[in-house]
């Protein structure tokens, strides 16, 4: 079996770099102050805000943190370590009353989030066998729902829910974060990589799916790499990858797969390899399948309709 770490691997140096000049530029380009950006106390946008300050110095990068109440509870605790490890002021605020109001339309939703974590895991696989796909493949396929009134009831009743209350917070956030930019004359940046984007894992008009996305070139486990180079606090390499949005659903729930197996097939879909090639490194050809269905499925998103 061929290795992935191989196929998937970075020049860190040059990598880090060439994304920190890119800041650079659009700092430039856009005659502003900084930079703003939302940091969540994930990965990417802990990886993204290092890089930034890299390039800018912490005085030109200012970060917000705006809490959900569905989130993750230490979030903004592991968001606070980031900042202070760099120097940074967080700024603190809530989304809470717009999610409130969608709550309200969402009563799947609202059932599931009072469950305990380990729950959820048990009800996308029972979600998988009865219909043959996660909730977010659903999502995808609207126009298609059409065609069965199981499938329409399904989405009206569960997986609309579910789709607004998780595109939900990342719309709000942009909204917010996009004014406070533009009172502090900053450029307002994502962080979305390679992998949400070649899978639809975003929100369309999102703080996920901003213009200026500096390391959206970099597939998910290239970032991890990357985090390792930059001295990324160990909680934060090893937090499971997640919209943050409902605790215990994690990406790797939503998709169906790891990331770590996903990249693989996106590489090969990106450099157009064959399902033989692909399988070398690992993979089943069930897997395989998958992720290209989702790449797929997905391509509307990544064209901007709705």
């Amino acid at each position: 079996m061929k290795s992935a770490k191989e196929l998937l691997n970075i020049n860190e140096k040059e990598t880090a770099e060439r994304i920190e000049k890119h800041i650079q530029n659009i700092v430039a380009e856009n005659r502003v102050n900084g930079i703003l950006m939302g940091l969540s106390g994930g990965l990417d946008s802990t990886v993204l805000v290092t890089l930034a300050v890299r390039a800018l110095g912490k005085d030109r990068v200012c970060v917000y943190f705006l809490q959900d109440r569905n989130g993750e509870k230490d979030s903004v605790n592991k968001a606070q370590i980031v900042a202070e490890g760099l120097g940074l002021k967080l700024n603190v605020g809530s989304i809470d009353a717009i999610m409130r109001e969608k709550e309200k339309d969402a009563a799947f939703f609202k059932f599931i989030s009072k469950l305990p974590p380990f729950v959820l895991p048990f009800m996308s696989s029972l979600y998988y066998i009865i219909v043959g796909e996660t909730p977010y493949m659903t999502t995808l396929r609207k126009e298609e729902l059409k065609k069965s009134k199981f499938r329409i009831w399904l989405y009206d009743n569960i997986v609309n829910g579910l789709e607004e209350m998780f595109d939900g917070p990342c719309a709000a956030r942009r909204v917010v974060l996009e004014k406070i930019a533009k009172e502090k004359n900053l450029l307002l940046i994502g962080s979305g990589n390679l992998s949400e984007d070649l899978t639809g894992w975003f929100t369309v008009n999102g703080v996920d799916n901003m213009p200026h996305s500096p390391i959206m070139r970099l597939l998910k486990t290239q970032v991890w790499q990357l985090a390792q180079y930059l001295n990324i606090p160990i909680a934060i390499q090893k937090r499971a990858p997640s919209a943050d949005v409902l605790r215990g659903a994690d990406d790797t729930l939503a998709l169906g797969m790891s990331f770590g197996k996903i990249d693989i097939v996106l590489y090969g879909i990106e450099h157009n390899m064959s399902d033989d090639e692909i399988m070398e490194y690992g993979l089943t050809k069930n897997q395989i399948a998958r992720v290209r269905k989702i790449y797929k499925m997905s391509a509307w998103k990544r064209s901007g309709r709705k």
